[in-house]
This record gives C-alpha cells, sequence and structure tokens, in this order.
C-alpha cells in the first residue's frame, strides 16, 4: 500500500478504532478534497492547481508524490502564475470570455481531472481512472454552467455583467479549493451552498432582477435603445 502523504488528523473517536473506521474515513476526506478541487477547476483551471501547489510547500496538510510535485516546484508555479491570468482578465471582458470560454472547454475539465487524481494517488481504495472520470465529469458540468450562461447575461446586461459573475466565481473557486483542502468535510456545505448562490445569482442576471445591476439600468437601457435605433 502506498504511504498516504497527503496528511490529515484521524478524529481521536473509540468507534473509529473499534470498527477500523480510519481507511474509510480518510478515503470519503479524500473524495471531498477531490469533489471540491474538481468543482473549482471547473470555474477557473488553475486556482486549485495554485492553492494545492502553495500547500505543498509551505503547510504540512500535502505532501506530493512524483509526477505532481513538479506542479510545487520553482518553474511549475512559475508556469501557474504565468497562465492563471490568462484566465482570469478575459474571462471579466464581454464577448472575449466566450473565447475564453471555449478554449477552456478541455483545460478546465482537464485540470479538474489533475487534481482529483493527484489526491486519489494517496489512497489505494481510490482508483485512479476514477478520480480522472470524477474529475472529468464534475469539471466538464460546472464548466458547461458557467459557459452556457454567460452569452445571456452578455444579453441582458450589455456585458456590465460579466465582470462582477466573473469576480463571484473565482471568490468561489478560491474558496473551494482552500476548504477542500484544509476542511474537507465543509465541502459538503460550501459545494451546494456556493453552486445555489451562483445560480442564482445567473439567474438574476438574465432576468435583469439583479440588484448589483440597478446602478448601471440607465447605461442598459441608453444601450438598447442606441441597438434599435441602429437596427
Amino acid at each position: 500500500m502506498r504511504q498516504v502523504s497527503y496528511n490529515r488528523t484521524l478524529p481521536h473517536l473509540w468507534f473509529f478504532h473499534l470498527f477500523h473506521l480510519e481507511h474509510i474515513y480518510l478515503m470519503f476526506t479524500l473524495l471531498l478534497t477531490g469533489i471540491g478541487l474538481a468543482a473549482s477547476a471547473g470555474l477557473n483551471a488553475y486556482f486549485p492547481i495554485l492553492v494545492l501547489a502553495l500547500a505543498d510547500r509551505t503547510t504540512d496538510f500535502v505532501n506530493w508524490p512524483t509526477p505532481y510535485d513538479w506542479l510545487s516546484s520553482n518553474v511549475g508555479l512559475l508556469v501557474i502564475l504565468i497562465l492563471l491570468p490568462l484566465e482570469l482578465v478575459p474571462d471579466k471582458i464581454a464577448k472575449v470570455d466566450h473565447i475564453s470560454d471555449f478554449i477552456h472547454t478541455a483545460l478546465r475539465p482537464g485540470a479538474a481531472a489533475l487534481v482529483f487524481m493527484a489526491v486519489a494517488h494517496q489512497d489505494d481504495h481510490i482508483h485512479l481512472v476514477l478520480a480522472m472520470l470524477l474529475g472529468l465529469i464534475i469539471g466538464g458540468a460546472v464548466h458547461w454552467l458557467k459557459a452556457s450562461s454567460r452569452p445571456s447575461i452578455t444579453e441582458n446586461t450589455r456585458g456590465l455583467g460579466n465582470p462582477i459573475v466573473s469576480l463571484m466565481e473565482d471568490a468561489l473557486a478560491a474558496v473551494l479549493a482552500i476548504v477542500a483542502i484544509f476542511l474537507p468535510w465543509a465541502v459538503l456545505v460550501i459545494l451546494p451552498t456556493g453552486f445555489w448562490l451562483l445560480h442564482r445569482m445567473y439567474r438574476r442576471m438574465q432576468s435583469g432582477e439583479s440588484r448589483i445591476m440597478i446602478p448601471f439600468r440607465p447605461v442598459i437601457e441608453a444601450a438598447r435603445q442606441s441597438q434599435s435605433k441602429d437596427s
């Protein structure tokens, strides 16, 4: 059996030891970590990789095995820090974000599979192929939710809502990645709550009901009138 290098402190409860539940607890903890990181990667491909790499460099919570440890090397961190703004900045510009979403159609699910496999590598009970499939499915589903919502948000807010939505997605991706590593059981609460709030924002932006957009309504109406005159 591989040595577990993804450090977790098991709860000191008598029934864990009496019924030999340590491995089950560890397996579910790693699964929750993988799910949280994969969902984060579906929103931003590089946030969870960066958080994992920094945790590997600075804490005892993560100790990546080969070949994943390359990502926390100086070169690996430099590559991640170069790629991160190439997704962060275009994602906040109307219509350019659609191109970014298209480019990341493969990158986000791929990043989700990578982080899930890195986590699953710590326990023989989680097969790497299963981890890869779960990462692809979770990352792909989150990416689809994000990418499919943007066109209507762009249309109804004349692009003014795009950076607001993008910032919320970034915040959720960062929180999910951090929580998944340091408080993995909190993923059970953060994941559904975060995506409920995100879906609610998508729906309100698409319907024009979002209170955040109230200060921008004169600009949006002026743009609509200008467009109708041109047509």
